[in-house]
């Protein structure tokens, strides 16, 4: 094996967001830099929220991997490892290629784009003695992003005529009938920028199509005896079956291989049994995109809107689309607008729908929307939805930037009637639920501006916990000890493992939606943590209590979300908790699960707020 050779210091850029003020910055991340503690933090907050612990937990993806590399290599070579991880697979390929008598002729290069993750492959390597033969780690100016570049500058630069390749071949598959073959893509061949496919295809019943659900299936080896699919288990795509019987005890739930939803606009395409749909599929360099047609009635997902579209996360927009939320907020902001004549409003986040109720509620109000992360694009969408529907926006101030700017310049000239948020900033969907508390913030930065008997929306805040039993989630959250030979242990830290931990160690909690995590229920009541008064400044809180389980069972951790209360009498509330599916709560996962029975019949779980930080500490203590 050759010896890893001397390259100069490799630096790339990492976002570090504050989560209570929207404030962000770069930090340059560097092989030995002079801020390697705050790196090595920020790096662990953005990878421990990745599927890349899930992914490593998937013993069955290691076990094919490993079966064909071990397959398709049969002599010493050179092995380019593209998006090398923990550089697992590099590692079952320099295994392997020592095991022949040339084995110093083999080479392995691993590829890694992503910077701590690369130095985290470092540390897997060190501790596995792997690092003389695992020879280049190769940064991301090799190779470009995507999977179609990616390739196709591979076969350019660096692949010899045609490579054997692990894996050989990927078919993805779609369904809004029988599930049917959509496109495949042979990585031993360099994969053209753009492809396009027309089929008809018979619908198996009477309906409306609304989407179409696709997923693909990779065939490991050349000779088509490993595969892996993504194909969900209700499905009856053909490749299920070999899939099945090629990886042993296929039925572990996953969280880092999910199908893709492809909505189809408006109301949809009626369909009739038996009928013929056509569909038409396309792909370029990043994207695909889907075309259906029956009796001259098209349907397609990529349509143009112009300067005015929106890109929203499916949640945000199924929350539009609640009846039960939406009557909430009219109910509550009606009730208030009736009692001010003219009020001066408020949006302290990025709520279109606030200011479009506002707005319509209201002829008189002056509303100010801060829209720090739609900015611009709010603004117009705004305007759309007004020229639209018919009613004036010239009441309507969209500053683009976070609702404290506005003491800056003397922008506002009167006190504050009317503070309002969702809360909900874009951007931050995927956080956990109490990062939404920066709506506290804002209110307390603009404190001197508002007036005695301001009505603050939401005036406060519910951090509500239930213990759960949640297997399939601590199953893949895991510690790691050897995976297929190989110790992972240095990566636990890094990765936010929660389950097996070392002694006096706590895994992080981290943003799930609970309705996605496999086997999941609810072993006692719901009870209230902790209370944000949005009516005071924001200021440190804590609170201890213990939880009684009203079941028998496993509990592998606890549910957190924050319920927001609407008015003072406590009678209108936005509950984010799992019954809901729309956002994620926070999941405090045990160490160690516990039987649940007369002995064991409580737990005790600890809240912090750190105020100047915005973060919630979780700590759970389980009786002794």
């Amino acid at each position: 094996m050759s010896a890893t050779t001397a390259c100069p210091k490799t630096r790339a850029f990492q976002l570090r967001v504050n989560p209570l003020t929207g404030d962000s910055e770069w930090i340059v991340v560097e092989e030995g830099g002079d801020r390697e503690e705050l790196e090595e933090k920020t790096s662990k907050n953005l990878l421990a929220t990745t599927s890349y612990l899930d992914m490593l937990n998937d013993s069955y993806r290691n076990w094919a991997f490993r079966a064909a590399i071990e397959k398709t290599i049969k002599k010493p070579c050179h092995v380019l490892d593209i998006g090398a991880g923990t550089g697992l697979l590099s590692m079952m390929a320099a295994r392997t290629m020592a095991k022949f008598e040339e084995a110093s002729e083999a080479k392995v290069s691993a590829c890694e784009s992503y910077l701590p993750m690369g130095k985290l492959m470092r540390r897997v390597l060190r501790k596995n003695q792997m690092e003389k033969k695992v020879s280049e780690i190769l940064d991301s100016e090799l190779l470009g992003e995507g999977l179609i570049p990616t390739l196709q500058q591979a076969h350019d630069m660096l692949l010899a005529k045609n490579p054997q390749t692990v894996p050989y071949r990927a078919t993805t598959y779609g369904q809004l009938s029988e599930p049917f073959k959509i496109f495949e893509f042979d990585f031993w061949k360099k994969p053209e920028s753009h492809g396009e496919i027309e089929m008809s295809i018979k619908a198996c019943s009477d309906g409306n199509v609304i989407a179409v659900i696709s997923w693909w299936v990779l065939q490991l080896d050349e000779e088509g005896s490993i595969f892996y699919s993504t194909a969900p288990r209700w499905t009856n795509c053909p490749d299920n079956g070999m899939v099945e019987n090629c990886i042993p005890g296929n039925e572990n739930w996953c969280d880092h291989w999910k199908q893709c939803v492809w909505f189809i606009s408006g109301a949809g395409l009626p369909v009739l049994k038996d009928k013929l749909v056509l569909f038409k599929a396309a792909y370029d360099e990043i994207k695909i995109s889907y075309h259906l047609k029956c009796d001259d009635q098209t349907c397609c997902n990529n349509f143009n809107f112009g300067n005015c579209l929106l890109e929203l996360s499916p949640e945000r927009v199924a929350v539009y689309g609640d009846k039960d939320w939406r009557s909430g907020f009219i109910n509550a902001m009606r009730n208030t607008l009736n009692v001010r004549s003219a009020p001066l409003c408020i949006i302290a986040d990025d709520s279109v729908f606030l200011t479009i109720l506002i707005s319509y509620l209201s002829k008189n109000a002056n509303t100010i929307s801060s829209f720090p992360g739609l900015q611009e694009k709010g603004a117009q969408y705004l305007q759309a939805i007004a020229d639209s529907n018919g009613f004036s926006m010239d009441r309507v101030k969209v500053i683009g930037k976070r609702a404290s700017y506005l003491l800056t310049d003397n922008l506002i000239q009167q006190k504050v009637d009317f503070l309002v948020g969702e809360p909900f900033y874009y951007g931050n969907e995927g956080a956990l639920p109490w990062q939404n508390l920066r709506f506290w913030k804002e209110r307390t930065l603009l404190d001197s501006i508002l007036s005695e008997d301001v009505v603050i929306m939401p005036c406060k805040g519910i951090l509500k916990v239930c213990a759960m039993s949640l297997p399939d989630l601590w199953r893949s959250r895991c510690s790691l000890k050897k995976v297929e030979g190989f110790d992972h242990s240095v990566v636990n830290e890094t990765l936010g493992a929660c389950g097996n931990l070392p002694p006096l160690l706590e895994g992080p909690c981290l943003p799930y939606y609970i309705w996605q995590c496999g086997e999941v229920e609810e072993l006692s009541e719901i009870l209230p943590l902790m209370e944000f008064n949005f009516l005071e400044p924001i200021h440190a809180c804590s609170r201890k209590i213990k939880i009684e389980f009203s079941k028998l069972g496993i509990c592998h951790g606890f549910a957190l979300w924050i319920d927001w209360v609407l008015d003072n009498k406590k009678s209108l509330l936005v509950s984010t908790g799992p019954i809901s599916r729309y956002w994620k709560q926070g999941v405090k996962l045990l160490s160690k699960p516990l039987a649940v029975n007369a002995a064991y019949s409580f737990a005790e779980i600890e809240a912090f707020f750190d105020h100047s930080s915005g973060e919630i500490t979780i700590s759970s203590f389980s009786p002794s």
